[in-house]
């Protein structure tokens, strides 16, 4: 089951109590103090894991707790510190304090680790409290108490490419013939409920790209999935708009592109300067008298976006829509002159 938002309560483990010791030994008197420090709690990290894509799991995990020191002792013995505990998610994972929505911190690539309670340090013993005037103290330090709070995770997937479009424009089958992925394909809306990832290869070039459930008028706002699922797009490094302009979209295949660029660009409209291009699909089942190809053309030209007929099931214009896409994703990569996540 794909979950993108939790709520955790973590909790950094308690430092241990110093020991209040005195050394006794035969033939040794006045020993001074020997009473050794507490160990320190350990700390809740967050831990980016590879084969994970869901925060499904921290549904009914919900109450993390480190570790405590151990008590200091006698002999100057020092308390063992608490273990850390870490928290394996997704990598693209952010954390935000869920009392002040302060973002805390992400995380980004596999193995990155996010440190979100530190644990308490551990209390002195008393013989940290020997000086020239107090040549036997009999007090030591409480452990100190590990960082708690309420987390919100959020979930954004690290994808090359998403891909954009109405329900039913055609997405899913788009990337079940462009990678290995396998999402659900029906004929109704809403058939994909949570974004699919596809690994796709060309030209010994790969590139991750995101099926995102399909967006309505006002998705902005919460109609549809939109709402929920428009922030997995941030991440994208391209963002291809699929239109379906099978028989029967006549002139709302032009409609459905700019309502979906519309909603976009009022959402987050930094989305809209990533690279782009236009997927014209079901080009097997097109209306000769009404085909709203051109349209889109005339359309996306006006944007300076290239558009590209493919047929799903033919395979028809498959290879350049996979090649055009990998160009988009170096073109990104050589503008921003970072490395590739993941």
């Amino acid at each position: 089951m794909f979950v993108d938002r939790v709520r955790i309560f973590v909790k950094g483990g308690d430092g241990g109590r110093g020991c209040v010791s005195f050394r006794h030994e035969p033939h040794v008197p006045r020993g001074g103090p020997d009473g050794g420090p507490g160990g320190c709690g350990g700390s809740v990290a967050l831990l980016g894991a590879p084969h994970h894509n869901t925060l499904y799991p921290l549904r009914f995990h919900s109450e993390l707790r480190a570790e405590r020191g151990r008590h200091g002792s006698s002999g100057n013995r020092a308390g063992r510190s608490g273990e850390d505990l870490l928290v394996p998610v997704p990598p693209g994972t952010l954390a935000y304090d869920d009392a002040t929505e302060a973002l805390i911190g992400e995380v980004l690539r596999p193995g990155e680790r996010l440190v979100v309670a530190n644990g308490g340090r551990g209390g002195r013993g008393n013989r940290s409290f020997l000086s020239n005037r107090n040549r036997a103290p009999r007090q030591a330090d409480p452990g100190a108490p590990g960082e708690e709070r309420w987390l919100r995770l959020e979930l954004r997937l690290i994808a090359d490419v998403g891909f954009l479009g109405c329900p039913n424009a055609g997405k899913s089958t788009l990337l079940s013939s462009i990678s290995a992925a396998r999402p659900k394909v029906a004929s109704y809306p809403f058939t994909t409920l949570t974004p699919v990832l596809g690994m796709v290869e060309v030209d010994q070039t790969q590139y991750v790209a995101a099926d995102i459930p399909g967006i309505i008028e006002g998705a902005r706002h919460g109609a549809g999935l939109g709402l929920q699922f428009l922030r997995h797009v941030q991440r994208t490094r391209a963002l291809v708009h699929v239109v379906d302009t099978g028989a029967g979209t006549g002139p709302s295949a032009v409609l459905s592109f700019q309502m979906v660029r519309e909603e976009v660009r009022l959402w987050s409209p930094e989305l809209l300067d990533k690279p782009q291009l236009v997927v014209a699909t079901k080009r097997d089942a097109v209306d000769p008298g009404d085909d709203p190809l051109p349209r889109l053309c005339e359309e996306a030209s006006g944007l300076g976006l290239a558009v590209i007929p493919v047929s799903s099931v033919s395979g028809f214009g498959i290879p350049e829509l996979k090649r055009a896409m990998a160009r988009l994703v170096r073109r990104d990569f050589e503008a921003s002159g970072l490395e590739r996540l993941g």
